[in-house]
């Protein structure tokens, strides 16, 4: 499966983005889905997954109550509604899947995106 991410920019603090996901060469209803991010000199980290019912959700705490993992699977995209931006979510980010039914927290997905830079000034 091949993995397209848009929607990055730079925004304000306080700002919003939404992030999208898009494949292609499978269905996505096959495969949970991840985001995760990776910031200039520091570890990619995760940042939300949602299992492939979409029914199943998990985020890094920093991120809970800001942003929103979804999934689309008729569209076979995944997204990520990102509200009350900080400028430590300045990183670029990165969609991930894999071919489990539950949610994957670690970075031990198979098919990743290219990343979107995500750039939130203070």
């Amino acid at each position: 499966v091949q993995l397209q991410a848009s929607g990055g920019g730079l925004v304000q603090a306080g700002g919003s983005l939404r992030l999208s996901c898009t494949a292609s060469g499978d269905i996505l209803t096959r495969y949970a889905m991840g985001w995760f991010r990776q910031a200039p000199g520091k570890e990619r980290e995760f940042v939300a997954a949602i299992s492939w019912s979409g029914k199943v959700t998990e985020y890094l705490t920093s991120v809970k109550g800001r942003f929103t993992i979804s999934r689309d699977n008729a569209k076979n995209t995944v997204y990520l509604q990102m509200n009350n931006l900080k400028p430590e979510d300045t990183a670029v980010y990165y969609c991930a899947a894999d071919p489990v039914a539950t949610v994957v927290v670690t970075t031990e997905y198979d098919y990743w995106g290219q990343g979107t830079q995500v750039t939130v000034s203070s």
